[in-house]
């Protein structure tokens, strides 16, 4: 016999699966489906908080890293400039040595009167090249003798002098901006000792004549009064 012969069929079930509720017209939840939203809702906003902190660490680092990288370059820009720099005044110093000694040539012709016409105004022209890339000369008879930019050749004593001086400028020195590329060649004067042991004497008698003749007036004001 069947199930529905015997009697112990069971009633069906009907289930209302209508999303809008007839009587009350609102969207009726579904059964059992708000607990598990919510439990997934808990379990992105769980893992959505580490890979926030990942991606804020990790952009921490890269800005590091891409400041670190800035810094290196712009080391290296000044390095190089530094670098270029230094290689091109050495380069310009190493052609004015070698142009010294036509200098020379040019200053000895000078002083003899033999520096005329043609010779005279290739010699300007080649002087205002060499001092627009920085070459000067220095050397001035009387000025005080000084071993940092001063070579001395010749040495001597002299009672008018005070101090070490360049009595004569034997050869001119120059120096490219702040750089001595050859020294001044002088002779040097210095007192001697006899000019160093007069000069205390001088000053002694200086100083006894500027002195009121005391002794003078102390014997008027002894004098005995006169008895007439």
């Amino acid at each position: 016999m069947s199930a529905r012969e015997n009697g112990s069929e069971e009633e069906p079930v009907i289930r209302d699966n209508r999303k809008i509720d007839p009587e009350t017209g609102k969207a009726r939840e579904p059964a059992g489906g708000a607990p598990e939203a919510a439990s997934g809702g808990q379990g992105t906003e769980t893992a959505a908080a580490p890979a926030e902190a990942s991606a804020t660490d990790l952009l921490a680092e890269r800005t590091a890293d891409l400041q670190r990288l800035q810094a290196e370059y712009s080391n290296y820009r000044k390095r190089v400039e530094r670098d270029r720099v230094a290689v091109r005044e050495q380069a310009v110093a190493s052609v004015l040595t070698e142009l010294l000694p036509v200098l020379d040539d040019i200053g000895r012709a000078r002083d003899h009167g033999e520096l005329t016409g043609g010779f005279a105004k290739v010699s300007e022209s080649l002087e205002a090249a060499l001092g627009k890339l920085g070459l000067t000369s220095y050397g001035t008879k009387g000025e005080p003798f000084d071993p940092t930019v001063h070579e001395a050749l010749l040495h001597s004593y002299s009672a008018e002098v005070t101090e070490p001086t360049c009595v004569e400028i034997l050869q001119p020195g120059y120096r490219l901006n702040d750089r001595i590329l050859r020294p001044a060649r002088v002779a040097v004067a210095e007192p001697g000792e006899e000019t160093a042991a007069e000069q205390p004497a001088e000053e002694a008698a200086e100083q006894s004549a500027e002195q009121p003749a005391a002794g003078s007036g102390e014997a008027g004001a002894s004098g005995k009064p006169d008895e007439n």
